[in-house]
């Protein structure tokens, strides 16, 4: 089929583009739609401030009936180049029928907008930055996604493989059962380290007492991520972004803040959520007029399912207990409301001491998912 490669000009345009994945896996087992706003708004130069420091490139491929059956992003994270001495271009939010001349096309876009912007390479699945989805699924297409994971059909990678692009970096993910019990060595760890380093874990109850913590949070986030893949710090104003979308959204009693006595400063973070996948499906991309419901009613119900959603430790604490102590305050609360198992979410497969502090769980590794990439 002729395929035509329209650049996203209007607002009307970047509906078409963030509605297309809904639309592509309609009734699909699996596939957790994200939410339309959020997405708009993260693709919206405007409103991201992501902006500050990329820029970006969105394409959508048409038949000749002028149907949409792809879509690509082309990024580029200047500061991230910068950071990594690269000369790398980024696609993200990338999404296709199983056809080559469709593949074909998009990618080509893709990659001469790279070309023209000087770029020497292209990576990706990968966003703006760490917060938004990145990786390919490669392993686990029969399980369902989760709300910080991309679903993508079994045919995606093979169409990598075909256009040249070789694996950049896989993350692996693991299902991890709760025990009935905090294992005996991470509740005697987790006691020396707070004892040690003068170290305190902090619970809310409102979000009142979590708001003088958000920002330092996210500022623990940035040096306990730094040496990650494809990582950027978050500025001020990125920082701020996210603590106004995320944190109206959490659950209070599945989130456990490490800090100093000394200072109040956070030295670890565990932030948790209920799963929310189903809710996600019920509510078909939207939050209104009623996505809000399902949503709620997950969000603060008793889930068989959690997700870490985000966890990091400074550097200077790392292998020295704090872990044991999110398992010590974390572990009675998933028991109390009936939790089965917990979603890691994606984990860099040369994280290795991420990996490790899953050793005294039962556990079991169901998804893969992988960056590619591509000299231009």
């Amino acid at each position: 089929m002729a395929i035509e490669i329209k650049e996203v000009k209007t607002k009307k345009d970047l509906k078409q583009f963030v509605r297309f994945n809904i639309e592509l896996y309609k009734g699909h087992p699996y596939h957790v739609p994200g939410l339309m706003e959020e997405e708009l708004m993260t693709l919206d130069r405007k409103k991201n401030p992501a902006f500050e420091q990329s820029e970006a490139i969105y394409f959508l491929a048409c038949n000749e009936k002028q149907e949409v059956v792809g879509r690509i992003a082309g990024i580029i994270n200047y500061k991230a180049n910068e950071i990594w001495k690269q000369k790398a271009a980024r696609f993200g939010f990338v999404d296709f029928v199983d056809d080559n001349e469709t593949v074909d096309a998009l990618f080509k876009a893709v990659e001469e907008w790279a070309r023209q912007k000087g770029m020497e390479e292209i990576h990706g699945p990968l966003g703006f930055t760490d917060m938004d989805h990145e990786g390919m699924l490669v392993h686990g297409f029969d399980l369902m996604g989760t709300m910080a994971t991309i679903y993508n059909y079994p045919y995606y990678p093979s169409h990598m493989e075909r256009m040249g692009y070789v694996k950049a970096q896989d993350w692996k993910e693991y299902k991890i059962y709760i025990p009935t019990e905090i294992p005996e060595k991470h509740r005697r760890i987790g006691e020396i380290a707070r004892e040690k380093y003068g170290l305190k874990t902090l619970r809310f109850k409102s979000r009142k007492e979590i708001w003088p913590y958000a920002n330092k949070i996210f500022q623990a986030l940035n040096l306990a991520y730094a040496p990650l893949y494809g990582v950027t710090p978050l500025t001020e104003k990125q920082i701020e972004y996210y603590v106004k979308m995320y944190i109206p959204m959490l659950r209070l009693d599945m989130i456990a803040i490490i800090v100093r006595e000394a200072d109040d400063q956070v030295a670890g973070f565990a932030i948790s959520l209920p799963n929310l996948s189903h809710a996600l499906r019920k509510a078909s991309g939207r939050i209104f007029p009623f996505g809000f419901i399902p949503l709620l009613r997950a969000l603060y119900g008793k889930p068989k399912v959690v997700d870490l959603y985000l966890t990091g430790v400074l550097p200077e604490y790392r292998g020295k207990g704090v872990n044991a102590m999110f398992f010590n305050a974390l572990i009675p609360v998933y028991q109390k409301v009936g939790c089965v198992y917990a979603e890691s979410n994606p984990e860099l497969e040369t994280n290795n001491a991420v990996q490790a502090q899953w050793d005294y769980f039962r556990r079991e590794h169901h998804k893969t998912r992988r960056a590619f990439k591509k000299s231009l």
